[in-house]
């Protein structure tokens, strides 16, 4: 069966578009734990759980491009960017958290951009495995879980599942940050070694 080379960048573009939809029905009604903030979670995990299926499809049917590799990565930042700000606007996760966040991802775009001439800075594997941690983080934290059971080890589980899983987000965001920072510098110093 074929597959139109523009598929997988179609789905990565959908889960772009989706974060605005996502944040409004976030804030909608204050954060409570409603149909809106459970219709909130149900569309970041959907939408998270995409990046997945477009990187699939295009190394499936080998239709790997510059763009999706561009485009994939700067999809998932949108959308866990937006999900880090909701909660801080929510009260719900410190703003250092968010702005530490943040600043990483909004550091390796701009990057990315400079560099898109040159050539094409694709996710390490340290990168694919904070996106990871952030989507489980953010997928515990957005939807109402605690609201489930009134249960005090339930309300516990549910509040030390989302810390643990947040820290390690946080710790993975930074080292990765600082990988990819080296990982560039020492291909720099190559470069100029070859010239």
């Amino acid at each position: 069966m074929a597959v139109h080379p523009q598929v997988p960048n179609a789905i990565t573009i959908a889960r772009i578009l989706c974060a605005p939809v996502f944040l409004w029905m976030l804030l909608a009604d204050g954060g409570a734990g409603g149909g809106l903030r459970w219709a909130a979670g149900v569309l970041f995990i959907v939408a998270i759980a995409t990046d997945g299926v477009d990187g699939y499809i295009a190394r499936r049917y080998n239709i790997v491009s510059d763009l999706g590799k561009l485009l994939d990565p700067i999809a998932d930042k949108v959308l866990t960017g937006v999900a880090f700000v909701g909660l801080s606007i929510l009260g719900e996760l410190p703003w250092w958290v968010t702005i530490v966040v943040l600043v990483r991802e909004i550091g390796i775009t701009v990057y990315r951009f400079i560099v898109v001439s040159d050539h094409v800075l694709a996710a390490a594997w340290m990168g694919k495995l904070k996106t990871v941690f952030q989507a489980v983080a953010l997928s515990i934290a957005l939807p109402p879980l605690a609201s489930l059971s009134d249960a005090e080890a339930w309300q516990t589980s549910v509040w030390w599942a989302s810390v643990v899983t947040m820290t390690i987000a946080v710790v993975l965001t930074i080292a990765s940050g600082i990988d990819y920072v080296i990982t560039e510098a020492r291909a720099a110093r190559k470069a100029r070694g070859s010239r």
